[in-house]
Parts: structure tokens; sequence; C-alpha cells
């Protein structure tokens, strides 16, 4: 049985079972909590904004919105892209905010587990991400664009961050087992 002193220590190192860590990786797993959190919102925006689009002039409500976010209606790509807009069916219009508010919902499980430093969370996360930078790629690629260049690259780091930790942290505790197993012999040294 531990002292004391070295009991409690114990429990503040033990992660799993109190769920903290160091505070450098908690400061980087809370700023992807927050970056995750921060695409959620941004998707339940969309979802409500593609939903009150329906049964409205698409059209004009989209130039409308394209210009208080500061760009030229008039220009050819956003021209072309609030006239395919237009010509969506209502139908189209609910799958889209479906989509968006169900990733919106992934985005938020992702953040709040992440923001608890919940183990699973970071599996999750992995999973979740990584499957979709195949879908970035093809997008980046067809229609590359500055922002989509910057989430898929954050996006590959956090995996690959993620990775990282959880490689490293399986190691750590197998190394404490095996330190503080009660068959351990003198031999296993």
């Amino acid at each position: 049985m531990p002292s004391g002193n070295c009991a409690v220590r114990t429990c503040f190192l033990n992660r799993d079972k109190f769920g903290l860590m160091n505070s450098s990786h908690s400061g980087l797993i809370r700023l992807i909590a927050m970056f995750k959190l921060l695409k959620a919102a941004c998707l339940i925006v969309v979802g409500f904004g593609i939903l009150k689009l329906i049964h409205r002039d698409v059209g004009s409500q989209l130039e409308q919105w394209v210009a208080m976010c500061g760009f030229d209606p008039g220009s050819r790509l956003v021209s072309r892209a609030i006239e395919k807009a237009a010509n969506l069916s209502p139908h189209k219009f609910k799958e889209f905010s479906i989509v968006s508010f169900i990733y919106a919902g992934l985005f938020l499980t992702e953040g709040i587990g992440l923001w608890l430093m919940k183990r699973w969370a970071e599996w999750f996360t992995v999973i979740i991400t990584s499957s979709l930078v195949p879908v970035e790629i093809y997008e980046m690629i067809h229609h590359p664009t500055a922002i989509k260049i910057l989430v898929l690259l954050v996006n590959i780091a956090v995996v690959v961050y993620l990775l990282y930790r959880i490689k490293s942290e399986s190691h750590s505790s197998q190394k404490k087992e095996w330190r503080t197993s009660p068959t351990r012999s003198i031999a296993d040294d």
C-alpha cells in the first residue's frame, strides 16, 4: 500500500481514473475541443440558415447574405453558386440541413468529450476526423480555397497528434503495469 503522499500523487497522475493529465497536453486537447465546438456552432448556424431558405426567394435571400458577408454577389463564382442554390427543391434544402445538423452533432460530441478529457473522445475524434479527410482532399482538389487547405491541414495535425497521444499513453500505462505487477520477479529486470 502506498504512503499517503505517494497515494495522492498516484491519484492525480492516474488519467484513466480521474480524467487528469499533463497541463501542456490538456491545453492542446482543449484547443482541439474548441476547434470542434466552433465547427459544430458553424454547422448549426448553416443548418438553420438552410431551413430558413425553404419556401422563400432563395436567390435574393442568398444575395443579401453574401453582401452582408462582404462578398460581391455579382462575381462569376458567387452568382453561379446562388443560381445553383436557387434551383434546388425544398426537399434538397431539408436534406442539406439534416446533414448539417448530423455533422454538428458529431462535432459537438467530439468537442465536449475532448473538453472533459475522455479517452473515448480521443478515439472518436481520430475515427471521425480521419474518415472526413478523403472528402476534404477531394473538395480541395476540385474547388481549392485557402480555408479548405487550412482546415485539411489542421484536421490532419489533430489526427496525428491524437494518435501519438493514444500510442504514447498506451505504452506508458503498459510500463506502469509491468513495474507494479505482483508476479514480477527479479529475473524480469
